[in-house]
């Protein structure tokens, strides 16, 4: 997240490491394939992009750049490029998918241009439309027919509630694709691909058992809580360096406050 919040409940910047692009903001304007987008929102900067809205001639569009800031004195930049290239080609694979955000094209050497899809993000149980969940399941079984699984909707803010109730989908930072010229038809990617498409597929069942209980049976919400095993091999090996990671921010914002 950009921000996080303190105990009186206001809103804090972490320190500037933290930030993809420094003590930087995102630009007031871009160019993106020779048009020339301006700066309306900021919507995120965190450690490893930030992403902002941009408008140009009454189009909205999201911007979002990868790193570009140093990591106590080493380059970082490569990073946000190849980040920014990947969820590209990720978003460019996905075209003409309702619910994901058409891809518009690069900008610089670490950046992307992606449709602003209006709505808001799920919130955490938020009583959403009767058809809701099972149109999410349907977009995410369209994104598995790619040959690509979603990884990330472990995160309710990756879920888009659009004006018109239906879901969306959004960042496809980390969403996995094993191109065929690399192996991608070997056993071992097919066992990966179905392993973490089968994590997509819990996932949206515990945001549906979050969010609307009222649709589902006994089974199905007993169902609901059995952790696929990688989920649960993930959950184990990084929880600790989540907790890790809040506790060194909460120990830096506090050494701030003392001037330190």
């Amino acid at each position: 997240m950009s921000r996080r919040s303190d105990r009186s409940g206001q809103r804090r910047d972490p320190p500037a490491w933290l930030k993809a692009l420094g003590q930087r903001d995102l630009p007031e304007t871009i160019v993106c394939n020779g048009v020339t987008y301006r700066r309306v929102q900021v919507f995120k900067h965190d450690f490893f992009a930030a992403t902002g809205l941009y408008e140009q001639g009454g189009r909205r569009a999201v911007y979002k750049v990868g790193r570009t800031a140093d990591l106590f004195g080493f380059p970082m930049a490569w990073l946000g490029g190849w980040l920014c290239r990947r969820e590209a080609r990720a978003y460019g694979r996905l075209r003409g998918l309702d619910g994901v955000p058409a891809y518009i094209g690069l900008v610089g050497e670490t950046g992307f241009l992606h449709e602003y899809l209006p709505g808001h993000v799920l919130r955490r149980g938020e009583r959403v439309g009767d058809e809701f969940f099972d149109q999410l399941k349907a977009l995410l079984s369209q994104v598995h027919a790619r040959d690509m699984a979603y990884v990330d909707l472990e995160k309710s803010e990756n879920i888009l509630v659009r004006a018109d109730g239906r879901p969306g989908l959004i960042d496809f930072q980390i969403s996995f694709y094993w191109p065929p010229a690399w192996g991608g038809r070997s056993a071992p990617a097919r066992w990966l691909l179905r392993c973490l498409q089968e994590g997509d597929r819990y996932h949206w069942m515990k945001h549906w058992r979050r969010n609307r209980p009222d649709q589902l049976t006994d089974e199905q919400i007993a169902r609901s809580r059995k952790k696929p095993g990688h989920v649960r091999a993930y959950t184990t090996v990084f929880r600790p360096f989540q907790h890790l990671r809040r506790r060194t921010l909460d120990r830096l914002e506090a050494g701030r406050a003392r001037g330190v």
